[in-house]
């Protein structure tokens, strides 16, 4: 299984399943230039096409982005709690952990 691959892609309903599912859902029309189409071509084949790769950006970048809103909360509730935070040690913080 690739690295990035979707349990929905190794199961053997997946061709059903991604039936079922692009028949449901309406389309959405993304214009990308030159270099973010080489990407997409490039991550196509790992995630079993075009679509199925912009889905896995997606849900990748979105639980990104729930990772930060979390980490801003729990600073946030820190320096309610505690008093100002010492940006030296938030700034070590994210780095050792890749924030």
């Amino acid at each position: 299984m690739h690295a990035f691959a979707s349990p929905l892609r190794t199961s053997p309903i997946a061709d059903v399943a991604q039936t079922y599912y692009t028949a449901h859902v309406p389309t959405t029309t993304v214009r990308l230039d030159q270099e973010d189409e080489s990407i997409l071509d490039k991550l196509a084949p790992a995630f079993g096409g075009r679509s199925n790769a912009i889905r896995e950006a997606l849900r990748f970048l979105s639980a990104d982005v729930e990772r930060h809103e979390a980490l801003d909360g729990f600073l946030a509730e820190w320096e309610h709690e505690r008093g100002t935070i010492d940006e030296a040690a938030v700034q070590a913080m994210a780095q050792r952990y890749g924030l």
